[in-house]
C-alpha cells in the first residue's frame, strides 16, 4: 500500500475543503467505515495521498424521528442500523424497519456490519473481477474496454448494461429505493438533497468512471426515509450463490399500497444485482396499478420488469431467477401485517 496522511476534520465543512474539485482526482479520499476504500487502496486501485477520516466529525452517525421522515446518519454502521430495526421504534414505521432489517442482515458478515457504514454501503465501488484485478484497464480505471462484455461475465448486469457492465453492490440502496429515501449531500457551496433513486447514474449516461451524482468535493451526510413510505407494505428478497455473506444475484424490494377493493394502489417494484444502479421499474409499477393481486397480475410484473433484459455469454440464468423473485415478493407482500 502505498504511504498516506490521516487527516481528522472536525467538520463536514472542513472535509469538504479537503478533497479534490475533480472527479477522478484521487489525491484525497474519504474514509468511512474503510471496508472497500482500504481493499481498494491495498490492490492499488487507488493510491490517494491523504485519506480524510469522517469518524472524526461529530454528528454524522444516529438514527432519529424527525416527525415526517426518519433520519439516518451516513456514518451509522450496518450492526447498530440492524439492531435499531429490530426494535422498531418509530410508531407506524414497522413494516419499512422490517425491510430494512432483511436487506441489512444480507449484508455481508457480522464481522464487517460491526465497521461498515451505511453512507460507505451506499457509495462502495463495484465488485466486477476486471475492476477489481489490478492488471485489468478496464472501463472503470479510466480503460477503452469493458472485459466482462466477452470475458466472464457470470454476475454482471442484464439490464441497463453498456458500455460498462457492472452491477451495483449495495443491498441498502434497492431497499432504500423502494422506500423513496433521500440523500443529503454537503459541499462547500450548501447542502443539496436528492432521491436515492436519482442518486446513482448509468454507465452510459455521462462518465463510465462514475455510479453516482456526488462531486468530487461533497460528503453524503445522510439518508431520510419518509415515513409514509415506511407505512407500506413491503417485502425484500435476496438469492445468493452462497448461503451466508455473499453479494446478490438478483434481489427484489417491493413496497406497495392497496386500494380499499383491494386491487394495487402505489407500488415500487426494485430489482438488485441484475444493473448498474438500483433498477426501478416504473413501467411494470403503473401496469399493476389498479389489478387485482393474483396470478395474473404476478404474470405481468415478471414478464414486464425483465422484457428489456440483455443477458450476456453467462449470465442468462438471471432473468428466470429475478422473474421468479418478483413472483415470490408478490405473493409475500399480500402476507405482510
Amino acid at each position: 500500500m502505498k504511504p498516506f496522511e490521516m487527516a481528522l476534520p472536525r467538520s463536514v465543512e472542513e472535509a469538504t475543503r479537503l478533497l479534490p474539485d475533480t472527479i477522478g482526482d484521487d489525491r484525497a479520499r474519504l474514509l468511512a467505515g474503510g471496508q472497500d476504500l482500504l481493499t481498494e487502496m491495498k490492490e492499488h486501485l487507488v493510491e490517494p495521498d491523504v485519506v480524510v477520516n469522517l469518524k472524526s466529525v461529530p454528528g454524522l452517525a444516529g438514527i432519529e424521528d424527525e416527525g415526517s421522515a426518519v433520519r439516518i446518519g451516513a456514518l451509522t454502521t450496518l450492526a447498530t442500523l440492524e439492531a435499531f430495526a429490530a426494535q422498531s421504534p418509530f410508531e407506524g414505521c414497522e413494516r419499512g424497519f422490517r425491510m430494512l432489517l432483511e436487506a441489512v442482515e444480507s449484508v455481508a458478515s457480522p464481522q464487517i456490519r460491526s465497521q461498515a457504514t451505511l453512507g460507505g454501503n451506499l457509495n462502495q465501488r463495484p465488485r466486477c473481477w476486471y475492476y477489481r484485478m489490478e492488471q485489468f484497464p478496464c472501463l472503470k480505471k479510466g480503460g477503452t474496454e469493458c472485459f466482462s462484455y466477452y470475458g466472464k461475465n457470470r454476475y454482471n448486469a442484464i439490464l441497463g448494461g453498456g458500455p460498462s457492465y457492472i452491477v451495483h453492490p449495495s443491498d441498502l440502496a434497492v431497499a432504500l429505493t423502494a422506500l423513496d429515501a433521500e440523500v443529503e449531500l454537503v459541499g462547500p457551496t450548501g447542502t443539496r438533497s436528492m432521491l436515492v433513486e436519482d442518486f446513482f447514474v448509468l454507465p452510459s449516461e455521462g462518465d463510465p468512471l462514475r455510479e453516482t451524482r456526488i462531486a468530487a468535493n461533497e460528503v453524503l451526510s445522510c439518508v431520510r426515509i419518509p415515513k409514509a413510505s415506511m407505512a407500506r407494505k413491503s417485502v425484500w428478497l435476496k438469492f445468493k450463490e452462497r448461503d451466508a455473506y455473499d453479494f446478490a444475484l438478483a434481489s427484489v424490494a417491493l413496497s406497495a399500497e392497496h386500494a380499499g377493493d383491494g386491487s394495487y394502489g402505489d407500488v415500487r417494484l426494485v430489482l438488485g444485482g441484475v444493473a448498474p444502479t438500483p433498477w426501478r421499474c416504473h413501467r411494470t409499477e403503473k401496469k399493476l396499478l389498479g389489478r387485482e393481486p393474483g396470478e395474473d397480475a404476478s404474470v405481468l410484473a415478471q414478464e414486464d420488469a425483465l422484457a428489456e433484459a440483455e443477458p450476456l455469454s453467462e449470465n442468462g440464468y438471471k432473468v428466470p431467477l429475478t422473474k421468479g423473485l418478483i413472483a415470490q415478493a408478490l405473493l409475500r407482500i399480500e402476507e405482510v401485517r
